[in-house]
Parts: C-alpha cells; structure tokens; sequence
C-alpha cells in the first residue's frame, strides 16, 4: 500500500491551488473522477463559440493572486469587462440592483416599492430576521420582494427561501439601505463586487491551465474517484488501490464526503439545487451592450441569460441559459431545450436567429442551501473530519457561497497553517 503526506479530492480550482500551494518537494497526490481537471471550471469550444460550465467570470481583490495566475497565461489575451446587468421586469430592462432601480419601474410599481420601502425603514426595531426571506421583506418591504426578490431568487435556489439562513449569500447580495436608493435616483451607483471583471479569451479554463502549470502532471490522477475513506486507519479506497494518508485536503460536496467516510449527518439537513445550463450558439447577431439579464417572470423557464458574445465583442449571439432545479428533479434536456427556445423568443432574446449549435450540462450540486442547521452541522462534522486529518473546503467542501478568488485564498491559507 502506498503512503502519502497529503492527499487532496479533486482537482478544480481549490485542489489545485491547494496542491500548487504545497509546492513540487512536497509529497501529495490529487484525486480526480473526472477524466480532466477543472470542476466545474471548464470551457467547451464548438462550432467558432466558446462556452463555459455556466458562466465563470474573475473578479479579483486581490491583485497579486491575479497577477501570480496571468504569469502563467503567456499568450493569453485578457478581457477586461465593465460589467452591464440588468433585469427584465414586464418586457423593460431595469438596471441591477432591482431594488435601488426601482425608479426604472413603472410609476404604479415605483409608487407601491417605494411606499413599501420607507414603511419597512420606519418600522420599530424587531427581532432579528428569521430567515432570508423574513430579512428581504424587513428591509425592502413588500412592493419590491414580490416583484423580483421572491420571485428570482426562489427561481435560482428551487426551494422555499424561508427555509434559508439571513446570511446565505454573504457579502454577494447586494444590500442597500433608504438613503442610497433614493440617492440612486438622481446619481446612479450601481457598481457591485464583480463591477469590473476579467476573462481570458480562451475561456475560464486558462485559469485552471495556470493553477494546474504549477502541479506535476504525474502527481495528478485522473479518472479515478475516491470511493471510501477510513478514518480510524487514515486509508483512501479507489477502484484501483489503496493509499495511506497523513491528511486528506477535499474539495468534494461536503455532504458526499460524509458518506464516503461512514459519517452520518442530521437528515436532510444539507439541502441544494441543482443547474441546468445550455450554452446556445446563433447565426446572428442578438441584443448588444448587456452582458447578463435576470428574469423574476415565473412563467419563464430560466432565471438568467448571459452574453458571451458581447464580452467576445462576437458577431454571432452566444449565450449561457441558466435554470434552477430541486435536487432530485428528473432532468428532461431535450424537452427543456425546446421550452428555452420558446421562452427566449417570449422575451425577445431572439426572433428569427437560428441554432447553429448548443451544449448542456447539469450542476449537480450547484447552489447549497445555507441555514441554521447546515452552519451548525457542517461546524460539528468538519471539527470530527479535521481530528482525523480530513479537511473539507471551496465552496462545496465548506457548503457556503463564495467566488473563485475565495477558494484560491482558503486553500493556500490551508496549506501555509501546516507549516506554522
């Protein structure tokens, strides 16, 4: 049986940063299922379009770790995007945020958002909000919940927001209090914390390219899932083999790791969606100077569309479809793609442009559900994972929501805390 120092679960962007961060003296191995690296951080090239698992935008604090992973891109043309977002509301783009646009409204919906919202302001102080969607209603009243922040969001999460914890999207929802919505009014602001974004042109996998330069490619094995961990006699089981670890680094769903070492979490307690994504190709030319819309309208079957070929500056419409579904939900692709066909007409993304060529793919898991329970359990369970030497971490080993960037930073900080 071999013996390893540290073996790491999967090679997306976490795993890699994390084996990358150990530094080539070290004595790791990573395991990955899939037969290439990446997560769900990988491009798809057909037909002259480039597509991602969804899209994959960087928007970077941190500008050493953007200029560490653009030194390993030589060659590589770097897009700078300003970011144009919007929401389609009844036919007419409002800019995003919804709730400090609410101007952009008709004046009956303006004139019902903002009595709703000055009412939730001068309400006396409460108990603290409950739930996600208690905090939404407290803070921005009815008019503006039930426009867009109910509807899209149960859209994107499938699943009761009531159910959801206050701070389940942390510091990406975008907050704004009475005065800096009435201000926006006369003087717009509505930069956010992807404002400016960057995107290489050969797609969101030139930045794993760079994450995985700095890994041997021997000390990579692809195809091969971990099948079981033995905690008590700290032992990996793949199909192929067994290996003895020091400590295991997993970036898998943190709810499938679990299972893999025996453990047994709360029932139901760690709850998701998942994301059907079609990137669709066209023969001409779509709506320029947007580069993503959101779509509250229940009767329409996708809650986002994005434009890649505005960022491409494409002569072609290119486009990602998002669409958010309950976990066990049966995946019908053919059927789904005719109804996105239709529904983009409905909303005017295209007319008589014609499919020249599309691509699917299921995020399974994609949005986990953040709540009271999920913090408290995967707190407990990762303190019993990390006393045998297992840490779960990214966005699905912690079970939160978090950027790219954020991995990157969680997994070298990692790393450099066995060393001190």
């Amino acid at each position: 049986m071999r013996s390893i120092e540290t073996l790491i679960v999967g090679a997306g962007v976490t795993g890699l940063a994390a084996a990358g961060a150990l530094g080539e003296q070290a004595d790791y191995l990573v395991l990955e299922a899939d037969a290439e690296p990446g997560g769900y951080c990988k491009t798809v090239k057909q037909a002259g379009f480039t597509w991602d698992y969804s899209g994959h935008f960087f928007h970077f604090k941190r500008p050493e770790i953007e200029a560490w992973l653009r030194a390993r891109m030589p060659g590589q043309r770097i897009l700078r995007v300003e970011k144009r977002s919007f929401i389609d509301f009844a036919g007419r783009l409002i800019d995003f945020p919804f709730q400090k646009n609410i101007h952009q409204l008709p004046q009956p919906d303006f004139i019902d958002c903002l009595v709703d919202l000055f009412e939730a302001s001068e309400a006396p102080p409460s108990e603290p909000a409950g739930s996600f969607k208690e905090m939404l209603l407290e803070r921005f009243g009815r008019g503006i919940c039930e426009r867009f922040l109910f509807p899209y969001n149960e859209k994107l999460y499938a699943c009761d927001l009531g159910a959801l914890d206050v701070g389940a999207m942390g510091r990406f929802f975008p907050h704004a209090d009475l005065r800096a919505i009435v201000r926006n009014m006369r003087s717009p602001d509505n930069a956010s914390y992807n404002q400016t974004f960057t995107y290489p042109e050969g797609g969101a996998v030139e930045y794993v390219k760079a994450l995985a330069s700095a890994v041997p490619p021997e000390r990579v094995a692809l195809a091969e899932p971990l099948l079981a961990l033995d905690l008590e006699r700290r032992v990996a089981r793949t199909a192929t083999r067994e290996l003895r670890y020091e400590r295991v680094l997993s970036s898998a769903p943190f709810d499938r790791l679990l299972r893999l070492a025996g453990l047994e979490p709360e029932p139901g307690v760690f709850s998701y969606n998942k994301v059907l994504v079609f990137n669709l190709g066209f023969d001409r030319k779509g709506r320029a100077g947007v580069h993503w819309i959101y779509y509250p309208d229940p009767s329409l079957i996708f809650y986002r569309v994005g434009y890649y070929d505005n960022i491409f500056e494409g002569e072609r419409l290119s486009i990602y479809v998002e669409i958010g579904l309950s976990a066990g939900a049966r995946v019908d692709v053919e059927a789904a793609r005719n109804r996105v066909l239709t529904d983009l007409r409905r909303a005017g993304v295209i007319d008589q442009h014609q499919l020249v060529s599309w691509h699917s793919v299921v995020l399974d898991p994609a949005y986990v559900h953040i709540t009271e329970r999920s913090l408290a359990e995967h707190a407990r369970l990762s303190e019993r994972l990390r006393a045998d030497g297992v840490y779960s971490i990214g966005r699905y080993g912690g079970w939160t929501y978090c950027s790219i960037e954020d991995d990157i930073v969680e997994a070298r900080a990692l790393v450099a805390s066995f060393s001190s």
